[in-house]
């Protein structure tokens, strides 16, 4: 195993963090530079330097309320941005998307771990939507949802899916494509009208209304940092 994956199993760094502190000479195996391209023997110690441990002290994650019509980027000409509505945070990065006219949980960070952890291509965390339709609904009608559907851009995971009433239901996915939720929706004949993201992994929006924020406590970051983990 090479110190990259190290730390990234020990939910220490991303990756990419591990990498650029390894550049920088910011890791120590048995206490001396860590080298490039060597693996690590059952025996190594691995620590950070000072530098290294300071950085990953200072990142910071913010679980805000996405109100509808802003949208998760930084480009003015898409219209009002999460940026824009929290200008204090415009040095972090938000986790994932939620479309314009969608609402809800969502986080802004500077923690690449996270970052992966919820966005990757492992499908490590949970995300739970309610979900509000024009048309009836019902479990037998959710059913294709539930086992996987086939969109533009290949064959969805299987979700876990059920109606909460005549026009709602609640929805599990692991993955997240582009407005995949309305796109699925669009295939069984439904038509959102609203859509609520109320849970990320273990964070949920609690007393968070519209425009409202808080910084994530260190335990829901380490829970996060290690959502899935063997």
């Amino acid at each position: 195993m090479y110190v990259q994956k190290y730390l990234v199993e020990k939910a220490i760094c991303s990756r990419k963090e591990a990498e650029v502190f390894l550049r920088e000479g910011l890791i120590l195996i048995n206490g001396k530079k860590a080298k490039p391209g060597v693996p690590l023997s059952p025996t190594d110690v691995v620590t950070l330097a000072p530098q290294a441990e300071k950085r990953l002290r200072e990142k910071i994650t913010i679980a805000i309320y996405k109100p509808r019509g802003i949208v998760c980027s930084n480009v003015e000409e898409e219209g009002r941005t999460v940026f824009d509505l929290f200008p204090q945070f415009k040095n972090l990065n938000t986790v994932g998307r939620l479309d314009k006219e969608s609402e809800g949980l969502l986080l802004l960070s500077n923690d690449g771990l996270i970052t992966k952890r919820i966005t990757g291509d492992t499908h490590d965390v949970e995300k739970e939507y309610e979900v509000e339709v024009q048309e009836h609904v019902s479990n037998m009608k959710l059913v294709p949802i539930a086992e996987g559907l086939m969109l533009s851009d290949g064959q969805t995971l299987p979700a876990k899916v059920h109606a909460t009433s005549r026009h709602s239901f609640r929805i599990i996915l692991r993955e997240g494509r582009n407005r995949q939720i309305r796109r699925m929706c669009g295939a069984v004949d439904l038509t959102v009208t609203s859509l609520k993201r109320i849970r990320i992994g273990e964070l949920t929006l609690g007393t968070l209304r519209p425009g409202n924020f808080r910084k994530l406590e260190p335990e829901e970051v380490e829970m996060l940092r290690r959502a899935n983990q063997e």
